[in-house]
């Protein structure tokens, strides 16, 4: 698979490279770029990322590390019993009981529940740090419900880490976890308030306890993007039953105007002719007027011929 050039196998952890030293070289420089890629694939491409451990795992199966990265890619893909099966093998290169949460997880992946609860009570748990011990946990609190067991899920979650107040990189999502169980009971307004402590100790937005609080307070969330979008494609595509309307309002009107128009047109004209006439009428009378007083002028004048 093609690796880019900016990708060097520098990046890897420095226990992970003394791993490679095992291994010739040019090998172990191949096999490093491969975890890398695995490593920047895993949450944003499980498919691409785990085509690159399988790569990694071709080239050096011996190494518990590409072992490991293996059997997160294939976690990551949701095939649990590959992946449990590379951290079988990790676990046995190395004895180290770091993976033995992700392995329970496994078993949860393949619906057996009881062994993951078998291995929560395993002599192993103990050996966990801290952090290990809150994702066993959580993997028990999970096998509960899978089981159908939401109050003894809920007890199992119930620990000092939950109760403590300073904020650890694992108080999220155990937050999380106890609330979303006590509203799987029916317990609506405890789940609010673990999930509102939730929000407060998720810095980095690892879980979505925002929008189940906003969900629980009735709060719906609107795309103004889509919905700009949406009112846009409304304005471009105006439905044909709505068309028409228009158009007949505006040939309404634009009648209207013609009629009026055609009306004065009609009284201009019909005024025009009136005065025409009257001034026609008035011609004839000036003309008459006129041969009238031309005829007395003419009998006058014939009159004094004849005194003379």
């Amino acid at each position: 698979m093609p690796i880019p050039e900016d990708v060097t196998g520098d990046e890897i952890d420095k226990d992970v490279r003394q791993e490679l030293q095992s291994l010739p070289k040019t090998l172990a420089e191949d096999v490093a770029r491969n975890l890398v890629m695995v490593a920047r694939l895993l949450d944003e491409d499980p498919e691409g990322a785990y085509g690159y451990s399988r790569v990694a795992l071709r080239l050096a199966s011996r190494v518990a590390a590409v072992r490991e990265a293996a059997g997160f890619a294939a976690y990551a893909n949701q095939k649990y019993g590959e992946a449990l099966a590379e951290f079988r093998a990790a676990k046995r290169m190395t004895g180290n009981i770091d993976l033995w949460p992700v392995m329970a997880d496994c078993e949860r992946g393949l619906e057996r529940p009881e062994k993951a609860l078998d291995m929560a009570g395993a002599p192993e748990v103990h050996k966990l740090d801290k952090a290990g011990q809150v994702e066993m946990r959580l993997v028990a609190a999970g096998a509960r419900r899978d089981l159908g067991q939401l109050d003894a899920a809920i007890v199992t979650l119930q620990s000092p880490e939950l109760a403590a107040n300073a904020v650890q990189p694992w108080t999220a999502r155990l937050r999380y976890a106890y609330a979303d169980a006590l509203l799987a009971a029916g317990r609506e307004s405890e789940a609010r308030e673990w999930f509102a402590k939730a929000v407060e100790a998720d810095r980095d937005g690892s879980t979505d306890a925002s929008d189940r609080l906003a969900e629980l307070d009735g709060v719906e969330f609107v795309d103004a993007m889509a919905g700009d979008t949406d009112e846009t494609a409304e304005n471009d595509q105006v439905p044909a039953s709505e068309t028409p309307k228009t158009d007949e309002g505006e040939a309404a009107a634009q009648g209207e105007f013609e009629g009026e128009a055609q009306g004065e047109a009609q009284a201009q004209a019909q005024g025009e002719a009136q005065a025409q006439g009257e001034a026609q009428a008035q011609g004839e009378a000036q003309a008459q007027g006129e041969a009238q007083a031309q005829g007395e002028a003419q009998a006058q004048g014939e009159g004094e011929t004849d005194k003379d």
